[in-house]
C-alpha cells in the first residue's frame, strides 16, 4: 500500500486540477448553474491566515482534498471535500475531514460549519457519523429543506 501525503496547496495548483475538475462537474451534475457557480467563488479564501486548502496524495496524484475558511473568529467553514471517484470506498473523505480539523485548531479556530447539498446523502452520512451535529431535522425530507447545515466544536 502506498502512503498518503497531505499537501497544504493553492486550489489553483496544477496537481489539484483533476479534483477540482471532477468536484465542479459532480456539483453542475447535480445542482445544474447554482452548482457551477459555487465552484467560480474566489479561492483565495482558502488560503493562510484565515483558510487552508489540502490534499492527500498518493503516488504523486490528487485523490483527495478540501479547504476550509475564515466563518467568523471562532469558526471554520469546510468546503469543497472531494474524493476524486477512482479512489473512493477507502475512508479518505473521512482522513480530509480529520486533516482540515486538525489544520482548523492550529489556526486557532475552535468550531467548525458546514453546509452540504440535499442531492449529496453519501456527505450528510459522513459527517453524522464524524460527529457533526446536524441543525436541521434530519428526519425530513432533505430536497425541502436546501442546503443542510452542520457544526461541530473542535478542540
Amino acid at each position: 500500500m502506498t502512503t498518503l501525503e497531505v499537501r497544504r496547496v493553492r486550489q489553483s495548483d496544477p496537481i489539484a486540477a483533476p479534483l477540482v475538475a471532477e468536484l465542479t462537474y459532480e456539483y453542475t451534475t447535480r445542482y445544474g448553474p447554482s452548482g457551477a457557480q459555487e465552484m467560480q467563488r474566489p479561492a483565495d479564501v482558502f488560503e493562510p491566515p484565515n483558510g487552508q486548502f489540502l490534499l492527500l496524495v498518493e503516488a504523486g496524484e490528487a485523490v483527495a482534498g478540501g479547504a476550509f475558511m475564515r466563518y467568523d473568529d471562532e469558526t471554520a467553514e469546510m468546503k469543497r471535500i472531494w474524493t476524486h471517484s477512482g479512489h473512493r470506498r477507502r475512508g479518505l473523505a473521512r482522513r480530509v475531514l480529520l486533516e482540515l480539523e486538525a489544520e482548523a485548531r492550529t489556526f486557532g479556530y475552535s468550531r467548525i460549519y458546514l453546509t452540504t447539498g440535499p442531492r449529496q446523502p453519501e456527505a450528510k452520512g459522513l459527517y453524522l457519523a464524524s460527529g457533526y451535529t446536524p441543525l436541521f431535522d434530519v428526519e425530513t425530507d432533505p430536497l425541502t429543506i436546501g442546503p443542510l447545515p452542520f457544526s461541530k466544536v473542535i478542540h
